[in-house]
């Protein structure tokens, strides 16, 4: 039988860069932190019942933990003290620690892990790929055996170290998990506990749960308010909050005031989402009109001032060690945009500005939200001048994505993070046919082989050449159009040091809250 040594992750995790100087660590206890957070509900912060987005993964993960987890450098243990992959079997075998308990008081053991890698396969999980698991099993007290169905190279990163385990005593007649709202829902044995949840607020309050197995949290309480994003600095400043994401433009005049900053690097993309499933959206040769009459430069310099970087076609950022530089760029260039709608049997009809195949302009409806207006007027002009008539419909955050999961919309001003994470993203945004952050574009066979094929390959730099030539397809196909990156900064007033993590928490969320940083 043999026995493969874990390795950390590939390099393509976020690069940590400190804006000014902080402190080497504080160890006080602190009885209260408070956190701003522009959108403020993620949902009930169970498994199953929170919003599945970054912000809603990040409350959950307070009060559960993974088998593995992630700090500033890679892979830590949590739950599993270590773990070795059975190469032959296909199968990871995972040693846990002892003493660990529920927050309820009852012991965690290997059963409840079991549990919850089989409970999976029933009620898929909203992070997870539950089909790459074939079984799991407790061999005893402290071990347990998961069996794959292939070979997949990101199992710790986007199984083991993002599945939350859940207990078995609680969840073990739970049908309907996302509906499973009782206090008993919240059942962990991650380092916090909830106090109170405000959906209406969208505040949450945590307190510490001092029987954590890596020891009690030195933060006794964590408190999420919300607190738009223009007012953060200025709600630091005047102490209403103890740490914020703050816009770039804040970032020097923060330092000034003696906050520390820290910077991500550019995992999270806008996009614009595109209803392929119709005409004229269901032609690659209209997706990529569209991408060259679109002006990303611009979007960064004058939608975000500067602070961004300009999007692939292929998805990862020019400064990402996965990008493949050898794609189709489509630098801005409307006239070339206007050539290939021709081609297409489009033609400006006398007296009109705009493309038509029928006797009046047809008017494409892109959804935006509040915080993306300002970047839809300007796509709007670009098209516009182009000579593509878009008309903006601005909605609610939640109310575009459920638009864009039903296929109710025909382009959609979106965006997600994990870039920095494994490469398995690509298979998430592109592949996956249930998540509104995914284009559920399966129409380009050799794409699918080329994503199957990458998760399975576990050749580091056999997996490189197999995501590099999946760019390539992507870049030509464009399922959804890549805008920009943001530049991310967090900052506060020293009581704690925050950090971005290693790959992303999880699976990749871009968010500077590892709860690691509380404990």
């Amino acid at each position: 039988m043999s026995r493969l040594p874990i390795l950390g992750l590939a390099a393509a995790g976020l690069l940590l860069l400190i804006i000014c100087s902080s402190p080497s660590g504080a160890t006080d206890t602190v009885d209260v932190l408070t956190i701003a957070d522009s959108t403020g509900d993620w949902g009930f912060p169970s498994p199953y019942a929170h919003y599945s987005r970054g912000p809603g993964y990040v409350r959950m993960s307070l009060i559960f933990d993974t088998l593995v987890w992630k700090d500033e450098n890679g892979f830590v243990p949590a739950l599993a003290e270590s773990w070795e992959y059975l190469a032959d079997e296909k199968a990871y075998l995972f040693h846990l620690r002892s003493g660990v308990t529920w927050n309820d008081g009852e012991p965690f053991t290997a059963k409840d892990v079991a549990f919850t890698y089989q409970y999976i396969k029933d009620h898929p999980y909203q992070w997870v790929d539950s089909s790459v698991v074939e079984n799991a099993e407790a061999t005893d007290d402290r071990t347990v055996k998961i069996t794959l169905q292939r070979d997949y190279a990101p199992f710790l990163d986007q199984v083991a170290g993002t599945l939350p385990i859940m207990p078995e005593h609680i969840y073990q007649d739970v049908s309907d998990p996302a509906s499973f709202k009782d206090p008993k829902a919240l059942t962990g044995t991650g380092p916090f506990k909830l106090v109170n949840y405000d959906k209406t607020q969208g505040t949450y309050l945590y307190e510490a749960y001092d029987g954590y197995y890596q020891g009690a949290p030195r933060v006794k309480q964590i408190k999420f308010v919300k607190v738009n994003s223009e007012m953060a600095a200025a709600a630091l400043k005047k102490g209403d909050v103890d740490a914020a994401s703050v816009p770039g433009e804040t970032v020097e005049d923060v330092k000034k005031e003696g906050f520390t900053v820290v910077e991500g690097s550019h995992d999270w993309v806008a996009k614009i989402m595109i209803n392929h499933m119709k005409a004229p959206f269901s032609d690659p040769k209209f997706r990529q009109a569209l991408y060259y009459a679109i002006d990303r430069q611009d979007l960064v310099d004058t939608g975000l001032r500067g602070f961004g970087l300009a999007g692939s076609p292929g998805l990862y950022a020019s400064d990402n060690p996965w990008y493949n530089p050898d794609q189709e760029q489509y630098n801005y260039d409307p006239a070339r945009a206007g050539q290939l709608l021709e081609e297409l049997g489009y033609e400006k009809k006398e007296g009109s500005k705009y493309y038509t195949k029928i006797s009046k302009p047809e008017a494409i409806e892109l959804l935006v939200t509040a915080s993306t207006e300002r970047q839809g007027e300007l796509i709007k002009k670009q098209l516009d001048d182009a000579g593509i008539s878009v008309n903006l419909r601005s909605v609610d955050s939640k109310t575009l994505d459920s638009m864009v999961g039903g296929w109710q919309f025909d382009l959609a001003l979106s965006g997600h993070g994990g870039l920095g994470g494994d490469p398995a993203i690509l298979n998430k945004v592109v592949l996956d046919q249930q998540s509104f952050n995914s284009a559920r574009y399966d129409e380009d066979s050799k794409l699918n082989d080329l994503l199957e094929s990458q998760v399975e390959e576990m050749d580091p730099a056999k997996r490189k050449e197999l995501v590099d030539s999946a760019q390539e397809v992507i870049a030509q196909d464009l399922p959804a159009l890549p805008l920009y990156y943001t530049d991310s900064y967090w900052a506060s007033n020293n009581i704690v040091s925050y950090y971005y993590t290693y790959g992303g928490v999880g699976s990749g969320v871009p968010i500077a809250l590892n709860k690691m940083i509380f404990v």
